[in-house]
């Protein structure tokens, strides 16, 4: 019986959400849920509904927000009645992560969503302040409840990983949100392979690296748009079809506007060659944090978390 008073929701079959794609999609962590290989971002979106409901006719049907992103209404404007549509992602702050305050962030996104249930939970970036049972004990009461279906993280390390698992004690992680474009090659460190290795999906988040233009500024080559020009495609779209061609990894990028939503969805649906994408990552320069730098980064968001200065 779940817990708080929270009732439970009973959900159609799942072959009558994101089964039904119209792009190419990819397992999610053995699950038996197919997730479509380009979905859709609305970090910073100021794009309005039509963007959104372009791409669930398009089929890049998995949708992420999260409650500080401020999007959670327009996707809930988004996708009346289209909600069997969509599988749908949110996520909860650092800052909520108390077991009550967890389930109080859920049910503050489900109303401004106008849903009954969130396909993909997922916490937003390690709390190091707050034991990590606290959030998992609130997830798998969600969970119980019928209020979410999946449990995710996002800029979880492998380490971070391990111990969010351990203390789940009936559902597993399912998906895990980094950053993760041509240019900002961290998770290829160990996380990607871990991640591979175990089930969990990568959602690629900034997979056009916040845009071309840095991309582009990495590349005095020029192999980008060599590259672009021998498959016959944008740019973009190769950018993104590097990102799905590594296993396990789909990608989120953002769109505001239906023209480009129709060209991200043109990343799916075929291969770039491997002497391409060879190319790719040997001629334009990247970032990979290395140890030192990540455990650094770490001290600091912990200290600001126990200093209450970091959401």
């Amino acid at each position: 019986m779940a817990k708080m008073g929270i009732p439970r929701i009973l959900h159609k079959p799942s072959s009558e959400t994101i089964e039904h794609l119209s792009m190419p999609s990819k397992e999610q962590a053995n699950r038996g849920i197919r997730l479509p290989e380009i979905g859709f971002g609305t970090w910073n979106y100021r794009g309005g509904v039509e963007p959104l409901r372009a791409a669930i006719e398009c089929g890049a049907r998995l949708i992420d927000t999260a409650e500080s992103y401020g999007t959670e209404e327009i996707v809930g404007e988004a996708i009346k009645g289209r909600r069997h549509q969509v599988f749908l992602a949110t996520k909860v702050l650092p800052r909520n992560f108390r077991r009550h305050d967890l389930i109080a962030a859920a049910e503050r996104s489900l109303r401004r969503l106008g849903t009954d249930h969130i396909d993909l939970y997922q916490l937003h970036w390690p709390n190091l302040a707050i034991p990590i049972e606290e959030p998992m004990r609130g997830m798998e009461e969600l969970v119980d409840a019928g209020k979410v279906r999946f449990i995710g993280v996002s800029n979880f390390s492998v380490r971070d990983l391990v111990n969010a698992q351990a203390a789940l004690s009936r559902q597993r992680i399912v998906v895990n949100q980094v950053r993760y474009s041509l240019i900002e090659r961290t998770i290829e460190g160990g996380l990607l392979e871990y991640c591979q290795k175990n089930g969990i999906t990568v959602i690629a988040y900034s997979p056009l690296a916040t845009g071309l233009g840095n991309i582009r500024a990495a590349d005095p080559e020029g192999v980008l748009r060599r590259a672009a020009e021998a498959s016959c495609k944008s740019e973009a779209q190769v950018a993104l079809n590097w990102c799905i061609g590594h296993e396990n990894v789909i990608a989120i990028p953002k769109a505001c506007s239906v023209e480009h939503v129709v060209e991200n969805m043109g990343a799916s649906g075929w291969k770039l060659g491997a002497e391409l994408a060879r190319l790719l990552e040997d001629r334009i320069r990247y970032r990979r944090r290395g140890t030192l730098e990540m455990c650094a980064r770490r001290a600091v968001r912990w200290g600001m978390q126990m200093l209450g200065h970091c959401q």
